[in-house]
Order: C-alpha cells, then structure tokens, then sequence
C-alpha cells in the first residue's frame, strides 16, 4: 500500500512525474497510476508535464504587480503595446514586430521590469526587403537594442515591390520579440482588455 501524503508530496508539491515516483519506489508506472486514481489525486495533462520538465525550478519569470506609479504605467505601456502590436494567435510565445527601436525597448523593459525576463533569454526576429542591406540592418538593431547578434533567428529577406511609405519608415526591416512561455503568453492574453 501507498502513503497518500506521500505520494501527494512528490507528486504536487515536489513536482516529480509518475515515472520518477515509480523509480523511486522501485515499482512500475502502472502501480502509480493505480494509486494516484485510488486517491483522486488529479494528474498533469501533458502540456503540463512538460512545461515542468522544461522549467524545473519553476516558471522562468514573476508577475511583479505594480506598487508605483512608475510601475503601473510601465504595465499599462506594455499591455497596450502587446494588444497594439503583438501576435495574440501565437499560443505558445510571447511575440511582438515593429520598426521602431523605441517602441521595441519599451517593450523589452515591460517583460524585464513587470516579469522578471532576462534579456539574454529574448530571441530577435528581422525581417527585410531585397534593397535593405542586412549587415548594416543587424548592425542598426544590435547597437539600438543593445543585443548580441546569436540571440538573432536566421533574417527573413521580402522581395521588395515597390516604394512605398512603409518601406521608408522600415529602412533597418521590422524586428521582432520573442519569448517562448505559454504561461507567461496567456498571463499578458488575460490583461488584455476585452
């Protein structure tokens, strides 16, 4: 017979999986699973367990709730940048494009301030058209940003087709934020107004 507080404790709070569960008791998977629903102890779906897998100490970032006014604009900002700007069909990351590098670091210093994001976990996206040059492009939004060229995905070149005020306002291309966390995406998603 199985401990149920036991049990409970890895499996709850020590966030252990079953499997782990099974080897430390030198039993199968079956025998866990059998007293897991004798216990009525609810299991993880799978995208539960994995995002557990992925961030075992936790989630990667903290919802710092405003306290100064400071903050509470800076939360705001963000907010609405996101809900201006941001891909909200993207389920699984945090994503907003835009031309301009303020805009952009604005952005940034929402994540890192209201959430705790690392800047070196952010990965950049740059999209150009055919005419602009992408060492100067990089250049431009390293500088800018302050970021290192290795958190760049691979550059998307747009064939341009013709001069148009869009073109002008994007002579560095269109840079990208991400940051991949489903959790930290449906936190922003639910403070979107509705």
């Amino acid at each position: 017979m199985m401990d149920k507080k036991i049990l409970f404790d890895l499996y709850v709070n020590k966030r252990k999986s079953m499997q782990e569960i099974a080897e430390i008791f030198s039993c199968s998977l079956n025998k866990i699973k059998y007293w897991m629903d004798k216990y009525k102890i609810k299991t993880r779906s799978i995208s539960e367990a994995v995002y557990i897998k992925n961030n075992p100490n936790g989630d990667p970032f903290i919802f710092n709730k405003p306290i100064t006014l400071e903050q509470a604009k800076l939360l705001g900002l963000g907010i609405g940048l996101y809900w201006g700007e941001g891909t909200k069909a993207d389920k699984g990351s945090v994503r907003l494009g835009n031309t301009d590098p303020e805009l952009i670091k604005n952005f940034i210093l929402f994540l890192k301030n209201i959430f705790g994001i690392r800047k070196k976990d952010l990965r950049f996206g740059l999209q150009l058209f055919t005419d602009i040059d992408k060492n100067s492009a990089m250049d431009f939004w390293v500088k800018k940003i302050k970021i290192k060229p290795s958190q760049f995905y691979k550059i998307i070149i747009t064939k341009s087709q013709s001069l148009g005020t869009y073109r002008r306002k994007s002579e560095y291309g269109v840079l990208t934020v991400y940051y991949h966390n489903k959790k930290l995406r449906d936190l922003i998603v639910s403070l979107l107004p509705t």
